[in-house]
């Protein structure tokens, strides 16, 4: 009877997997040994079994052809990293000159500074 209080095993995100994994678990997932992976990928047992146990680190061309082997295809990529700026105000506020921007600013943080009750005007003296 299995143990209610057991946790279930959450898989291992991808980003987190090693090739060895990966691979170990794409051929599981298709039934295969390794011998037989080897077989159909034109290399060694040994070689598979150095990849599955971390001992060597494959090329992408070599884990594109072992999943190409299991009729699986390897993704590999990079694209740009969402940082949660928007770009077109930087291109826009670069319209302006040096002192346009500096204007600017100081527009903004007297904003802010209204906003949050503490503005003076220039010479020092507290708007109301």
């Amino acid at each position: 009877m299995p143990d209610p209080q057991a946790k279930p095993i959450e898989p291992t995100p991808l980003e987190d997997r090693t090739p060895g994994e990966l691979l170990r678990q794409a051929r599981i997932r298709h039934e295969l040994s390794q011998e037989q992976l080897a077989i159909r990928a034109g290399t060694t047992q040994s070689a598979i079994a150095r990849i599955e146990r971390d001992r060597t680190s494959p090329s992408i061309k070599t884990m594109t052809a072992l999943l190409q082997a299991m009729e699986e295809d390897f993704v590999f990529g990079a694209r740009p990293r969402d940082w949660g700026i928007d770009l077109t105000l930087n291109h826009k506020n670069l319209e302006y000159t040096p002192t346009g921007r500096v204007e600017r600013g100081l527009g903004f943080s007297d904003v802010v500074r209204e906003v949050r009750g503490q503005i003076r005007d220039r010479k020092g003296l507290e708007r109301k």
